[in-house]
């Protein structure tokens, strides 16, 4: 059963979308509090997020914007604001979908379906700044291409994207590429680390690997130097 997490602060509204999804199948979890409404959100990593744009403490805009940098959960905006500019601002930020209170069952439930429909088989992407990596097939997507990377590439940037900018471990390297940390070949790892390096620069991603000294490397954004 899929879950939807709902934030909307109108108790009338949030009670009534409740019982509309549950009745069409949906598990939902309502948010009640929304001062780290974007925290929550992310630890009950639903299938969906319904999000209000106009919530105490926090607007639904700062929340998209930081649900979206984080993960790949899918944001249906539903909203009184029927601006276009608060539209545009909405899925300019990765909102999935738009859509105007007051809006029919059937209209909102259909979107829902059409967003979790794009979604699926998605669970296996890895996010990275501005590219999702495929975790079964190494499958790089990257500015409206794909690429299939050699085993080894893929290996080592899915341990990089897991990391975020966080410093990776020679060892943790190690691990992802052959399984074991029995030994450090720092020369077997250079050879994958530069072949992946040379495949980045080649897809003009904007990230580098840079070495920490005495600890391992980190995938940092282009402009971003170690600390």
């Amino acid at each position: 059963m899929k879950r939807i997490a709902v934030a909307e602060d109108e108790v009338l509204m949030r009670e009534e979308l409740s019982d509309i999804l549950q009745k069409a199948g949906y598990q939902v979890d309502e948010l009640h509090t929304f001062e780290d409404a974007a925290e929550t959100l992310l630890a009950l990593s639903p299938d969906l997020v319904l999000l209000d744009l106009n919530l105490p403490g926090t607007s639904g805009f700062q929340i998209c914007r930081e649900i979206k940098r984080k993960s790949s959960l899918p944001v249906l905006v539903l909203t009184s604001r029927d601006q276009l500019r608060d539209e545009l601002h909405a899925l300019d930020l990765g909102a999935d979908e738009y859509l105007t209170k007051p809006c029919r069952k059937e209209r909102l439930l259909a979107r829902i379906s059409n967003v979790l429909k794009r979604y699926e088989g998605r669970q296996n992407l890895l996010e990275g700044p501005g590219c999702l990596l495929d975790r079964l097939t190494y499958t790089l997507y990257i500015q409206n291409r794909s690429v299939l990377l050699p085993k080894n590439q893929g290996k080592l940037l899915e341990a990089f994207l897991l990391h975020g900018e966080e410093t990776v471990p020679k060892e943790e390297l190690c691990l992802a590429l052959w399984g074991t940390t029995d030994y450090i070949d720092e020369n077997a790892l250079q050879v994958n680390l530069t072949r992946l390096k040379k495949a980045m620069a080649e897809l003009e991603m904007p990230q580098q690997i840079l070495p920490v000294r005495g600890i391992g490397y980190r995938l940092v954004s282009g402009e971003g130097h170690p600390h």
